[in-house]
C-alpha cells in the first residue's frame, strides 16, 4: 500500500514539478530581460527617494538609462543620490520636497519639465508609519501621518494626471501596502491611509476610463512588511522597538514597483506572504482579522524590548536610515537572541542553578 502511494504521488508530482520549473524559469528570464531593458528618454519622477523602496527604484531606472528625478526632504542625500545614479549611466535631478505641501509638489513637477519636457512616469513612494495603540498616538501624529500618506498622494496624483492629461500619456504608481487591503493593530492610522490610496487609485482608472484616456495609466503597487529603514523613520507609541511580520528584503518591492513603472496594473500585490494574506482575509475576513490581531500583539507588545516614544520623522527629516535596506531582520533577530538569553539565564536562576 505504502508503494502504491508512493507512486501515485510521483506520478502527479512529477509533472507538477517540473511545471514550477519551467514557470520559474521563465519568470527568471522574463525578470533578467526587464532589468536589461534601456529606458533612454523616459522621464521619471520619484518621491520618498533619500532612503528605501524610493531609493532602490530611483537606483534601478537609473542603471536602465531613465532621466530620474528624485525629491525628498533630505538634500544632501538627494545630492549624493544623484551622483550614484549619474555613475551607473543614468541622468539624475534632485529637487527636495516635502509632499504634504502641494506648492512643493506643483515645484517638483515644474522643475521635471524644464529640465526634461515631459514626465512619463510618477511614482508616489513617500510615506511613514505610526505604530501603538490607536489612543496613545499624539493627534498631531496622526494629522502629520495622512498629510504625508494620502494627502502626499493625492498631491502628486493630481499634479502628474495634469501633465499626462496635457501629454495624452504617463503612468502614475502609488505605492500602498498589504494594509491597504489587510489592516494591523498598532497600525491604524497607517492602514488607514493604505487603503486609502488603493481607492484612490481605483477611482482614478474609473475616470481616466469614462474621460477616454487610454494612454493614462495608474497602478497601485503593495508590498508585504518590507526591510527598509521604515522602522527608523516611523513614529512608535507602543513602548516597544518597532516589529515587522516576516518582512521581505526591499529588493523584491523594488522588482515590483520597476515593473509597475513599466507594465501597469490596476493592483499589484507583491509576494506570496502578501498574496496569502489577502486571500485569506478574503475568504474568512473574520478569523483572519482575530488572527493578525494576536500575531502582531504578540510580536510588537509582547516580545518586542521596551523603546522610548518617538514621533520620528513625522514631523522633521532624521538623520539615521539611508539606505535602501533597513537591517530590520538583523535586528529583530539579535533582539529575539537576547531574550531567548534572558529567559535561559531567568530559568537557571528559577532552578537554584
Amino acid at each position: 500500500m505504502t508503494t502504491a502511494r508512493t507512486s501515485n504521488w510521483a506520478a502527479w508530482a512529477a509533472p507538477l514539478l517540473a511545471s514550477a520549473a519551467v514557470v520559474g524559469g521563465v519568470a527568471l528570464w522574463r525578470a533578467r530581460q526587464r532589468s536589461q531593458r534601456r529606458l533612454d528618454g523616459v522621464t521619471c519622477v520619484i518621491t520618498g527617494a533619500s532612503s528605501g523602496l524610493g531609493r532602490g527604484v530611483a537606483l534601478r531606472l537609473g542603471a536602465m538609462g531613465a532621466n530620474v528625478v528624485v525629491a525628498a526632504r533630505r538634500t544632501p542625500l538627494l545630492e549624493q543620490l544623484v551622483d550614484e545614479i549619474h555613475a551607473c549611466g543614468g541622468i539624475a535631478l534632485a529637487v527636495t520636497t516635502d509632499v504634504s505641501r502641494a506648492d512643493d509638489v506643483q515645484r517638483l513637477r515644474d522643475a521635471t519639465v524644464e529640465r526634461f519636457g515631459r514626465i512619463d512616469i510618477w511614482v508616489n513612494n513617500a510615506g511613514l508609519g505610526a505604530i501603538g495603540p490607536f489612543w496613545d498616538i499624539p493627534l498631531e501624529d496622526h494629522a502629520r501621518l495622512v498629510d504625508i500618506n494620502l494627502g502626499g498622494v493625492i498631491h502628486g496624483s493630481h499634479i502628474a494626471l495634469h501633465q499626462f492629461r496635457a501629454q495624452g500619456r504617463g503612468t502614475l504608481v502609488n505605492v500602498g501596502s498589504i494594509e491597504s487591503e489587510v489592516p494591523l493593530a498598532y497600525h491604524a492610522s497607517y492602514a488607514a491611509t493604505k487603503a486609502a490610496v488603493l481607492s484612490l487609485g481605483r477611482s482614478l482608472v474609473q475616470e481616466l476610463r469614462l474621460a477616454q484616456l487610454r494612454d493614462v495609466h495608474v497602478a497601485t503597487v503593495m508590498p508585504w512588511a518590507t526591510d527598509t529603514p521604515f522602522d527608523r523613520h516611523a513614529a512608535n507609541h507602543s513602548g516597544h522597538s518597532v516589529q515587522l511580520p516576516l518582512p521581505d528584503g526591499a529588493a523584491k518591492a523594488v522588482d515590483r514597483i520597476v515593473h509597475a513603472c513599466l507594465h501597469p496594473q490596476r493592483r499589484h500585490l507583491v509576494g506570496w506572504k502578501a498574496k496569502a494574506a489577502y486571500a485569506g482575509h478574503r475568504l474568512l475576513p473574520g478569523l483572519g482579522d482575530r488572527t493578525a490581531a494576536r500575531i502582531e500583539h504578540a510580536l510588537q507588545i509582547e516580545r518586542a524590548p521596551a523603546a522610548a516614544p518617538t514621533s520620528g520623522a513625522l514631523h522633521a527629516p532624521v538623520v539615521d536610515g539611508r539606505a535602501v535596506e533597513g537591517h530590520v531582520r538583523e535586528r529583530m533577530r539579535l533582539e529575539a537572541n537576547a531574550r531567548d538569553h534572558d529567559r535561559a539565564w531567568d530559568d537557571a536562576g528559577a532552578w537554584g542553578v
